[in-house]
């Protein structure tokens, strides 16, 4: 470990001409002889909400049998090696997203539990992760992060309007928070200066890496630091890189002339690859300590993306109305398998990034889930819900909870809160906080 009687601040900063690069924890921001836990730079846990719209086949994601032993499900079992880190959460029910027109408040509904207002102007709960941040992420340069799969508008209905449809986070029961499908775009909000995606694309353009701008700044730090925090930096500095060309590579697709204003720049055609990349910024911007609190949503409801990756040629939401056609569920397994994968891809990059004493894995608290249960019968009972993540030990991890029906989605909301650090008196229609976590 570097020792010096000078340490780096927590939130040292790269900086060039046009760009500013936050750094992961090294160790040379830990005072010498002082525990991680008891210095200034003791790293918080971060929280990450994933949705997946359309609920999932439930036989084939809930395990037959509770505990530790439990055998893996189809949907799920691309998270076996991490199965010490998982806790699946069955029995849960959301009252709030629960209504007439379900597909138009299941999204804006999940992380609130608080039933909408008939009303076109918003009028839901403060979403899980806002409450977070106000505690957890108000130090870093972004307090959240609001992504998602797919862009285009989402599911609307004439008495709650489209509020709901389009995100999954809320800043105040008022207030929905704009989710945002553009890679590149995110990446420039991360790591580049620019208010605009025009002044954005003129840093890119005559610079060609934002990298290349913090080269000098980069090799001063070099000198000041350890060899293992060397290794760590240099690591760090190559991650970004990748995906930097990765979102360079999207720029020769553009069609920038051709396109709409509102038209997404920087999107891949493959939606593989825009998975990917955009569960890679979120880990990005939690290795570095840009923020601590990302939601993402995969695919909105109502969703006619078609998997043909995957030999599905029929559009996900009819699909999703399966009428226990055996043809059509394994096809739409097939799916929900499929964005299980991706998610496990994201999880393989949170358990391979140091973290002071442990991963980013080991610090963080995510929730895998859906706002709705069974696709063909529209219902919200029970739910599929799936923890990722110790919490710094907070959460138990490697076991299948089974709860009483009916019990609120909105317990295990306040229970994520409270292993977080987050003090709250309750959340949504909680009942009280699952010690069993």
């Amino acid at each position: 470990m570097f020792i010096s009687k000078k340490h780096l601040p927590r939130r040292t900063f790269l900086r060039g001409m046009g760009a500013t690069i936050g750094l992961p924890l090294l160790n040379a921001m830990v005072p010498a002889g002082v525990a991680l836990a008891n210095s200034d730079a003791a790293p918080k846990p971060r929280m990450g909400f994933v949705y997946f719209p359309h609920g999932a086949l439930m036989d084939r994601w809930s395990p037959a049998t509770t505990g530790r032993d439990y055998e893996m499900t189809q949907i799920l079992k691309p998270l076996e090696k991490y199965r010490d880190q998982l806790t699946i959460v069955s029995g849960l029910r959301n009252k709030a997203g629960e209504s007439a027109t379900p597909h138009a408040i299941m999204a804006g509904t999940w992380l609130g539990c608080v039933p909408p207002a008939v009303s076109h102007d918003p009028q839901a709960g403060t979403t899980i992760d806002q409450v977070a941040s106000k505690v957890i992420s108000q130090d870093t340069p972004f307090p959240s992060l609001e992504l998602c799969g797919e862009g285009g508008g989402g599911p609307c209905d004439p008495g709650y309007g489209c509020s709901y449809g389009n995100t999954i986070s809320f800043r105040t029961p008022n207030q929905p928070l704009p989710m945002e499908n553009n890679p590149r775009k995110i990446f420039y909000q991360l790591f580049g200066q620019g208010n605009s995606d025009e002044e954005r694309r003129a840093i890119v353009d005559e610079t060609g890496s934002i990298l290349d701008l913090v080269m000098e700044h980069t090799a001063r730090l070099q000198r000041q630091i350890g060899a293992e925090d060397k290794v760590m930096l240099g690591e760090y500095m190559e991650s970004i890189r990748e995906v930097e060309r990765r979102v360079q590579k999207m720029k020769s697709r553009d069609n920038s002339d051709l396109a709409l204003p509102d038209v997404p720049v920087g999107v891949p055609d493959d939606f593989g690859d825009q998975l990917s990349i955009m569960f890679d910024l979120i880990a990005l911007a939690w290795q570095a300590n840009l923020t601590r609190i990302s939601t993402f949503m995969i695919a909105k409801e109502v969703s006619m993306r078609t998997y043909t990756n995957l030999g599905i040629s029929e559009a996900f939401h009819p699909l999703s109305h399966h009428q226990n056609n055996p043809a059509k569920m394994d096809n739409l397994a097939k799916i929900q398998v499929y964005h299980t994968q991706m998610f496990a891809r994201f999880i393989d990059r949170l358990a391979s990034v140091q973290d002071g004493d442990g991963t980013l894995l080991d610090h963080s608290i995510v929730l895998y889930g859906s706002n709705m249960s069974n696709s063909d019968k529209h219902n919200n009972d029970p739910l599929p819900s799936a923890v990722l993540g110790r919490g710094f030990g907070r959460i138990k991890g490697g076991q299948h909870l089974q709860f009483p029906q009916d019990t609120p989605l909105a317990n295990l909301m306040h229970t994520l809160l409270d292993r977080a650090g987050v003090p709250v008196e309750t959340f949504g229609d909680s009942t009280g906080i699952m010690a069993e976590v």
